[in-house]
C-alpha cells in the first residue's frame, strides 16, 4: 500500500484549513500536532495555498511521527499537477473529475475525490478514487444508509463531522474523517484559538481511538 495511504487509514482525522491567514499557518499545524492530529488539508482557495502546503511539507513532513500534508478544493488536473509540485501527499476534491484521480495517481498521490449519491460515489470508485469524500455529510445516519451497499467502497465523511458524532460515524464504516470550521475557523488566530484547536484535537483523536 501507498506510505500516504497507510497513514491516512492509520491516523484518520483530516484538519481542513480554509482561509487561514498564511502568518497562522505554522502556529495552528503546531497546535494540531500536539492536539494528535497527523492529516492537515490545505484547500487551494486559502491564501497562499501552494506556498503554504511547501512551507508545512518542510516543517512537518519529515519529522520522525511526520504530519502529512495535502490539498483540497482541487477541481481540475491543472490544480492538481500544481498542488503535487508543491509537495502535496495527497489530493482531496468537492467533486469528481476522472482526469484529477487519473494524474492524482499517475503522480504516485492518493486520491480521494467527493461524491454524494450512489452512483456517484461507485463512479468516483472505479476511476480510481482510493478513499470517497462523502461530501456535504449531513448525518451519520445517512452515511451508514450508503455503507450498507457500498460496504467494499472506503469512504470519508466531511462537512458535518464534530466531536459529538465522529464516534458514531466510526460505526457506521468511515475510514477517515474530514473536519473544517468545527476544528479550525477561517481568518487570523491568537492564543486562545491555538489552545481550543489543540484541546479539539485531541478529543476528537480520543473519540476515534
Amino acid at each position: 500500500m501507498n506510505p500516504s495511504l497507510q497513514t491516512i487509514y492509520d491516523k484518520k482525522v483530516f484538519a481542513i484549513l480554509r482561509g487561514v491567514h498564511f502568518d497562522d499557518l505554522l502556529p495552528v499545524a503546531e497546535a494540531l500536532y500536539e492536539g494528535g492530529i497527523r492529516l492537515l488539508e490545505i484547500t487551494l482557495n486559502s491564501p497562499k495555498a501552494l506556498e503554504g502546503i511547501s512551507l508545512l511539507q518542510a516543517q512537518f513532513g519529515k519529522r520522525p511521527d511526520r504530519m502529512l500534508i495535502g490539498a483540497g478544493t482541487v477541481l481540475d488536473v491543472d490544480s492538481a499537477r500544481a498542488a503535487i509540485d508543491a509537495g502535496s501527499k495527497f489530493i482531496i476534491s468537492p467533486n469528481t473529475d476522472k482526469e484529477t484521480i487519473r494524474q492524482t495517481l499517475a503522480s504516485g498521490v492518493v486520491s480521494l475525490p467527493g461524491a454524494f449519491t450512489p452512483t456517484e460515489i461507485v463512479a468516483a470508485h472505479r476511476f480510481g478514487g482510493q478513499i470517497i469524500k462523502v461530501f456535504p455529510a449531513p448525518d451519520p445516519t445517512y452515511f451508514k444508509n450508503l455503507k450498507g451497499p457500498l460496504d467494499k467502497i472506503p469512504m470519508m465523511p466531511t462537512g458535518g463531522v464534530t466531536v459529538d458524532n465522529i464516534a458514531a460515524y466510526k460505526a457506521a464504516g468511515a475510514v477517515a474523517f474530514g473536519i473544517g470550521s468545527a476544528l479550525v475557523k477561517a481568518g487570523a488566530h491568537d492564543a486562545s484559538s491555538l489552545e481550543n484547536i489543540r484541546a479539539q484535537s485531541r478529543l476528537l483523536v480520543q473519540a476515534i481511538s
